[in-house]
């Protein structure tokens, strides 16, 4: 795996770790656009989940293990673990995530070449590992900064974001029960900076355009796409818009246009 994605990770770890280091504990309590999640509840979940990656990235069958434990409580292993770790103490909690992300930065960066790690869904590489996390870590960092008022810059960081999106297109349709297009789509988003990143074929007959920020919303779920400049050519890349989704897992239920009910 190169240094430049674990560097990435640690970049855009650090990037929400300052919006949250020197909140007051009221603070960490604050509402998030995500329903009955705080501050603290993103931080944890975030916490938990390089936990979880870790012990598949160092002892695989104690993941194993914790698989089936999490096959015991579908839809509320995860919710209900973060739960947990969300009630310490926010230095605490801090304390955790920092300690956390950096054993699992560590352990990727170690992890032997071709080796498969084990996950909740197929096995992933430990730069696919990488990339998930950091997928994650920009998602509820966004929850969070929209909690807080705050307005991130925008990084070439995204790229990884918009690349999980683009690969999670057939998921999002098996999850859905939908049978996924045969053919790829070409998708063109406008970088941070202008310059132009390209995926698919270039005469790829279903296109989706827009800025990459937007489209990293879009697929995180963090943004409705009425509220966003996304826009599909075609009939198979307009229902992909719909049901666009970067992370593993049951469909989200997304988030409701701006000035909705």
């Amino acid at each position: 795996m190169s240094d430049a994605l674990l560097d990435d990770l640690r970049d855009e770890s650090e990037e929400l770790d300052r919006l949250v280091a020197d909140l007051s504990p009221e603070r960490w309590a604050t509402p998030t656009p995500a329903p009955g999640w705080t501050v603290a509840h993103q931080i944890a979940h975030l916490a938990w989940t390089d936990d979880a990656a870790l012990l598949a990235a160092t002892d695989p069958e104690g993941f194993a293990a914790h698989v089936t434990e999490a096959l015991d409580a579908p839809g509320t292993f995860v919710d209900e673990g973060a739960a947990k770790v969300a009630a310490a103490p926010p230095g605490e909690l801090l304390a955790r995530w920092r300690d956390g992300r950096e054993r699992l930065r560590q352990a990727l960066a170690a992890a032997p070449a071709g080796a498969r790690l084990p996950w909740y869904g197929p096995p992933m590489s430990a730069a696919s590992m990488a990339t998930a996390r950091l997928m994650e870590t920009w998602a509820h960092g966004q929850d969070v900064a929209d909690a807080l008022g705050a307005v991130r810059t925008p990084t070439a960081r995204l790229r990884h974001v918009a690349w999980i999106g683009i690969r999670a297109r057939d998921h999002a349709h098996a999850v859905r029960g939908l049978t996924a297009p045969a053919e790829p789509f070409r998708v063109e988003l406008t970088a941070p900076d202008g310059t132009p990143w390209a995926y698919g074929p270039e005469d790829a007959a279903q296109r989706v355009t827009g800025p990459a920020l937007d489209f990293c919303l879009l697929v995180t779920q963090r943004a409705h796409r009425a509220d966003l400049a996304v826009r599909a050519e075609g009939a198979d890349a307009d229902r992909w818009l719909d049901i666009a989704q970067a992370f593993a897992g049951p469909p989200g239920p997304g988030r409701a246009p701006r000035g909705a009910a």
